[in-house]
């Protein structure tokens, strides 16, 4: 089977989707890139995450030619192609519907910098303006919202996630729900106190070695 690996990865970080909180049913989507063969795993559409198979995993090229896979591609195939075309250094994206980060969306609010940890992202989590699902209008523009950033909101829809490795997208989406939903709370108590761009610098600088041995 052609990209078993990456195949057999979607299928266990979808299940992590859904047993981590961030989605619900299919809701939302992953893939991954193999930059060496020029194909794109993406998992398939309206299929429960508990139910996918690697054989059901869709392989596109990136253009978004279908080469592999008995059914459809995700609905959001589009933005997943335009942040791979966008950015050299991504190979996997996750997309979620996690309840804090999609309650920002609706409020059509950023994700300002409460919490470091929203230095997963960058300096904040930016907004991308509202567009229907699965259209090439939400795929530019998801696009210009996450230049220079790793995640960002998708206004009354969800969380884009980005990282050279599926595991390093889905944590900066888990680590964006957290500081979603932290700061949501303190705003539910009060207002919260942001960290300076001084300040997230020398985060985002301490976060250039993080978790390397």
């Amino acid at each position: 089977m052609r990209m078993l690996k990456e195949r057999k990865l979607l299928v266990e970080f979808g299940r992590k989707l859904v047993t981590g909180g961030l989605t619900t049913g299919s809701g939302g989507n992953l893939s991954l890139l193999n930059r060496q063969q020029g194909l794109v795993a993406i998992t398939p559409s309206g299929v429960d995450y508990f139910e996918i198979t690697p054989g059901q995993v869709v392989l596109v090229d990136l253009s978004g030619k279908q080469v592999d896979g008995p059914g459809r591609p995700s609905s959001e195939l589009g933005f997943h192609l335009a942040l791979y075309a966008d950015r050299p250094e991504v190979n996997a994206v996750v997309h979620t519907h996690s309840p804090y980060a999609t309650t920002l969306a609706c409020l059509n609010w950023e994700l300002p910098p409460a919490h470091y940890l929203v230095g997963f992202a960058g300096a904040k989590v930016p907004l991308a303006p509202y567009h229907t699902y699965g259209t090439p209008e939400l795929a530019q523009a998801v696009a210009r919202a996450m230049k220079g950033y790793n995640a960002a909101l998708l206004a009354n829809h969800g969380l884009a996630a980005v990282g050279n490795t599926l595991a390093r997208a889905f944590a900066v989406a888990e680590e964006i729900e957290f500081a979603a939903r932290v700061y949501y709370q303190a705003k539910a108590v009060g207002e919260p106190k942001i960290l300076s761009a001084k300040q997230m610098r020398e985060v985002l600088a301490k976060f250039e070695t993080y978790g390397k041995q």
